[in-house]
């Protein structure tokens, strides 16, 4: 049996894409869910697993998941806060106000509510807890296009470092990981975006030709393994003050072409 049997995990987001696929191994590994997104995930076995409509961009009705989760099943030992937007892609002094403000309160704030929510929860019973928040290598690397989730998911680093920090004393392991590019609706979008929006639309359709991605079961499994774990509980070799982590490429993935060496200097007259 799984050592993850009967523990407790949130997914935000959870009807579709990386969530879907999120909340898939961790019931395999006999976890118990509570899952939300706007559309209601697929119905579960009401024993094991908890869903709902929720829009992450309401404090309110998240913080009241939160409270039915626990009263359904006791506690929360994961709460991954995995909603996000990517819209709108394109230059920022062309983006729509009303899409701008859409996209940081589901990225940001979204993020902000789904952790407010378990610490809140955390610092109300004894033992440990894991947050993790899903990133991007986007946070770090400057995409033309995408302004908005650039920023976003700089900002989701930065909350879950102050946050880590804060909750420290009540418990709270927390991370923000890039899972690498996981072949989602949303990895559609971006390749069906013209390159006049996004000049770098070339890379991630090359990745698609190549199958170039990790899978959701692959990043499961390292939420597990590295951030769920044994919380609480340093290994040999763990830095505890990490909190960015990124999903190593799953094994079997194409290998990256190395760039050709450099042309030697043409020789002094």
């Amino acid at each position: 049996m799984s050592t993850h049997a009967g523990r407790v995990a949130v997914v935000t987001g959870a009807s579709r894409g990386l969530g879907a696929g999120l909340a898939e191994t961790f019931a395999r590994n006999g976890m118990l869910l509570g899952l939300c997104a706007r559309t209601r995930p697929d119905a579960r076995d009401g024993r094991t697993a908890l869903t709902a409509s929720v829009d992450v961009t309401d404090a309110d009705a998240v913080d009241a998941f939160a409270r039915a989760v626990v009263e359904h099943f006791g506690r929360v030992d994961l709460w991954v806060n995995n909603a996000g937007v990517l819209a709108p892609i394109g230059p920022l002094a062309d983006a729509d106000p009303v899409a701008l403000r859409r996209h940081f309160d589901v990225n940001v704030l979204g993020v902000v509510h789904g952790t407010a929510a378990f610490v809140r929860h955390l610092r109300q019973r004894p033992g440990k807890g894991a947050l993790v928040n899903i990133s991007s290598g986007a946070a770090t690397t400057p995409y033309e296009g995408w302004a908005a989730y650039c920023a976003s998911k700089a900002a989701v680093d930065m909350i879950t470092e102050v946050v880590a920090r804060e909750e420290r004393s009540a418990g709270l392991r927390a991370f923000a990981l890039a899972p690498g590019v996981v072949d989602t609706d949303m990895q559609d979008l971006i390749r069906s975006t013209p390159e006049e929006s996004f000049p770098a639309v070339r890379r991630f359709r090359r990745l698609h030709h190549e199958g170039a991605f990790n899978s959701a079961d692959w990043v499961a499994r390292f939420i597990l393994e590295r951030c769920l774990g044994e919380v609480g509980v340093v290994r040999p070799g763990d830095d505890t003050d990490t909190v960015r982590l990124r999903v190593p490429d799953q094994p079997g993935r194409p290998q990256k072409e190395k760039p050709p060496p450099p042309e030697p200097p043409d020789p002094e007259p």
